[in-house]
């Protein structure tokens, strides 16, 4: 299972032309609930934007929740570990498990994940916070994540095993993102 201390949130190319094209599958609200709950539990987060200048940036109501000390990541190559700021970023952290979500999920997160699992991490894909343009490509995404040995979750499975316990100091505040 999931654990704060172990965890980085990595939110992939949830930018503006992606999201328009993702039509009524939009994962935007979903990925704010998840990264609100990073906010709230002092888990690591890096956003990638696969070419800003062509696609925009990432939409505002997900930059607008993000924490702080973000880690921002522009990139060209489809699988993030292509970009050595993101790469050197992931490593200086030294944690190993991965909380992953985005568009496109047939491309950009499919390929990130594949070379986080060849560098030994522990990937866990979030569903319902991703998206691509098309519903085929999409399942055939995520058929070919969990193919190569990612965990497939989704937002609520993800913060509830951040928690472990309604005892935990910020459960009401976690809770409050789902009610």
């Amino acid at each position: 299972m999931l654990n704060i201390d172990d965890s980085v949130l990595v939110i992939v190319d949830i930018q503006e032309k992606l999201v328009m094209a993702s039509g009524k599958y939009s994962p935007v609200a979903k990925a704010c609930k998840l990264a609100e709950a990073a906010k709230i539990l002092n888990i690591p987060v890096i956003v990638t934007e696969q070419y800003p200048k062509g696609l925009g940036c990432t939409v505002p109501e997900l930059a607008g929740v993000l924490p702080g000390d973000t880690f921002w990541a522009e990139k060209t190559g489809f699988s993030a570990l292509l970009t050595p700021e993101f790469a050197d970023k992931i490593n200086s952290l030294g944690r190993k498990q991965i909380v992953i979500c985005g568009i496109e999920a047939h491309i950009c997160v499919y390929q990130t994940i594949c070379d986080m699992l060849d560098r030994g991490f522990e990937v866990y894909f979030v569903k319902d916070c991703s998206a691509s343009r098309n519903k085929y490509e999409f399942k055939t995404g995520v058929d070919l994540i969990r193919q190569c040995g990612a965990k497939v979750t989704c937002c609520e499975i993800v913060l509830f095993e951040w928690l472990k316990t309604s005892k935990h100091d910020d459960f009401k505040a976690v809770q409050s993102l789902i009610k």
